[in-house]
C-alpha cells in the first residue's frame, strides 16, 4: 500500500492478534498484487497491455470498475481512472519543475473514461491508454481487511492503511481517537477525531506537490484540464459508512476546489476541511 499499515484489536491475546494481523496483511498484499499498476503480472497491467482488445474480468475487478464509473459520473468527469498517464508530465516530488501546456495536452489525448469500452464483464482499453485503480484500491483494501478480521474476532477492530481507516466498533474504553495531520511539514496533529464505527479517509496535498514561483500545485489533477485543481483545501477528511465511500467523497470534494465544503454539505456527511 506504499504506506504504514496497522490493525488494532481490543484483546490481550498476543497470539490471536498476530494471526489476525497476518490475515489482514495477506489480504492487503493480495489486493496490491492484483491491482497495482507497478506489477507486470497484475490485472491492471494485463488490461493496459491489451492493445485495444476486449478482456473479460472477474467479478471483483468488475465491481471496482463499476465503482469508478459512479465516481466519474458524480464528479462530472473530473475523477477518471484513465488519468494515470498524466504522471509522465507531473512529478509531485517537492521540486519546482512545471510541465508545459503542450506536454499536458499531448497526454490528455490519451485520457477519457468514456473512451473505455465497458460492458461487464468485458473491458476494452484503447491502445495507448491505461487504467489505474490506485485512487480507490487502498480504501477498498481497508474495508476488505476489516471485514475479514471482524468475521473472526468479536471485539473492536480498527484497520488503518496510510491514514485511510475503518472500524467495526469502539473499544470498552471509548471511541478510537484519530489524528489528522496539520498541512505542512511538521506532521503534527491538527485535529483529533473520535471514531466508533465506519470509515474515515483524508485527501490532500501535504506530501505530494510542487511549488513554482510561490504557487503551490497539489497532486489532485482535474483531467478535464490536465492541471492541478486550484483553490482546493489543503486536506479534506470525511467520515462515512465505509472507507471506500469516505475516500471517494474526500477525493471528489478536493476536485471541487473552492466548492469542496458545499459539495460535502450536499452529501450530508461529517467532514473536516483544512485550508
Amino acid at each position: 500500500m506504499a504506506s504504514p499499515c496497522e490493525v488494532l484489536l481490543e484483546t490481550t491475546d498476543a497470539g490471536l492478534a498476530a494471526r489476525l494481523g497476518a490475515r489482514a496483511a495477506a489480504e492487503a498484499h493480495r489486493i496490491e498484487a492484483k491491482f497495482s499498476r507497478y506489477r507486470p503480472d497484475s490485472v491492471v497491467s494485463r488490461l493496459n497491455r491489451s492493445n485495444g482488445d476486449p478482456v473479460e474480468v472477474d467479478a471483483e475487478t468488475a465491481a471496482l470498475i463499476d465503482f469508478a464509473a459512479r465516481c466519474h459520473s458524480l464528479s462530472d468527469g473530473a475523477f477518471d481512472i484513465t488519468s494515470g498517464v498524466l504522471r509522465a508530465a507531473w512529478r509531485f516530488d517537492g521540486s519546482n519543475r512545471l510541465p508545459t501546456t503542450a506536454e499536458v495536452d499531448a497526454l490528455r489525448a490519451r485520457v477519457g473514461f468514456t473512451r473505455l469500452g465497458w460492458s461487464a464483464p468485458r473491458l476494452t482499453v484503447p491502445a495507448g491508454m491505461e487504467i489505474d485503480l490506485g485512487g480507490i484500491g487502498k480504501e477498498y483494501a481497508v474495508d476488505r481487511a476489516l471485514g475479514l478480521v471482524a468475521h473472526r474476532f468479536p471485539g473492536a477492530v480498527l484497520v488503518n492503511f496510510g491514514g485511510d481507516l475503518a472500524a467495526n466498533g469502539a473499544p470498552a474504553t471509548g471511541p478510537w481517537v484519530i489524528g489528522v495531520e496539520r498541512p505542512g511539514t511538521d506532521r503534527a496533529a491538527r485535529l483529533l477525531l473520535d471514531l466508533s464505527r465506519g470509515g474515515l479517509a483524508t485527501s490532500g496535498d501535504t506530501h505530494r506537490f510542487i511549488e513554482v514561483g510561490g504557487v503551490r500545485y497539489g497532486h489532485i489533477l482535474d483531467v478535464r484540464s490536465g492541471w492541478p485543481v486550484r483553490d482546493a483545501p489543503r486536506s479534506v477528511t470525511v467520515a462515512a459508512s465505509s472507507c471506500i465511500e469516505a475516500g471517494m467523497l474526500a477525493t471528489l470534494a478536493m476536485l471541487r476546489g473552492p466548492g469542496a465544503e458545499a459539495f460535502l454539505e450536499e452529501q450530508g456527511v461529517e467532514f473536516w476541511c483544512l485550508r
